[in-house]
């Protein structure tokens, strides 16, 4: 089973691959697509959109899994969040895959084994989950941990 985890965002939005076979996982590739912050949130939309679609197109998965909306202090900025969140929601729905959104907290408890966990420990048990892994930043870590975690919570 191929799995694909999206940690959604406006600016950017990771994207991670892994291979499940029985309890084994293999880290097949991870990304970031980032849009222009000059253009206008429509554009930025088709951006993210069309570049998920390629990244789903040349990896073929067989699931999606995508991190829960974090509420944010400034109401403008959950908005965004919200719509790059629906697109991604979209480009994997739109691909015939079964989706799963996980909350943050239960990502982190997944690899980590508590809810708390700091960006460091989290990318700290890819490493140890997915032997010889190069993480492409920061939001491409928290997508492969989505699709980590979605690994552990499906048979198969």
């Amino acid at each position: 089973m191929i799995i694909i985890g999206l940690d959604p965002g406006l600016a950017c939005t990771g994207w991670g691959v892994v291979a499940k076979s029985g309890s084994r996982l293999s880290h097949i590739a991870n990304g970031q697509v980032r849009t222009d912050p000059q253009a206008v949130l429509a554009d930025r939309l088709v951006t993210l959109d069309r570049e998920l679609t390629d990244v789903i197109l040349r990896h073929a998965p067989d699931a999606g899994a995508v991190e829960e909306v974090f509420v944010n202090v400034n109401p403008q900025s959950t908005l965004k969040l919200g719509q790059a969140r629906g697109v991604c929601l979209l480009a994997l729905a739109r691909a015939g895959l079964p989706v799963r959104e996980y909350a943050t907290r239960l990502v982190k408890k997944a690899l980590v084994g508590t809810g708390g966990a700091e960006k460091a420990q989290v990318q700290a048990m890819l490493k140890v989950l997915l032997p010889g892994v190069k993480l492409a930043g920061a939001d491409a870590a928290d997508a492969l941990a989505v699709a980590v975690a979605h690994a552990h919570m499906v048979r198969g």
